[in-house]
């Protein structure tokens, strides 16, 4: 597992922690984050808790077969406002792996308030857009962290 990434977060048993800063690119004229934008740190905080577990999308589409991720489900709640200077973190959790799918959990908090929360539903696939099991390596890495 990658050990020393501190620009991807942290592990914290089975959540990992990802900080965010909001910086007046990620809000609109309101002054508030823009809504596309929380799609952009759930990503980042399921992209980085894979690479701390040890799996890069790189490596991923290197294999044989090469492979990447798809959404086939996301549902987000919008609990309350982001705005310019926010310090988030974006808590996230791989919870199962049904065949192909990937079932994680994920929310966007600034201190003890719940901004936003993500049930998602990731695909692995091969490039021909087909679902695929996930590589042997990435069960392994992955199986500390699901739930049990």
């Amino acid at each position: 597992m990658a050990e020393d990434l501190p620009h991807a977060g942290r592990l914290d048993g089975r959540v990992h922690r990802l900080p965010v800063r909001i910086y007046y690119e990620d809000t609109d004229f309101s002054g508030l984050v823009y809504h596309a934008n929380y799609l952009r740190y759930f990503e980042r905080g399921r992209s980085d808790f894979l690479r701390l577990a040890g799996i890069a999308h790189s490596d991923l589409l290197a294999g044989d077969p090469p492979l990447a991720f798809a959404i086939n489900h996301i549902g987000l709640d919008f609990l309350r406002a982001a705005r310019i200077d926010d310090a988030l973190v974006v808590a996230t959790t791989y919870d199962h792996i049904r065949g192909p799918r990937l079932l994680i959990a994920q929310t966007i908090w600034r201190e003890e308030t719940k901004i936003a929360t993500a049930e998602v539903e990731a695909c692995c696939i091969g490039l021909d857009g087909r679902p695929r099991r996930p590589p042997a390596l990435l069960l392994q890495r992955l199986k500390p962290f699901l739930e049990p």
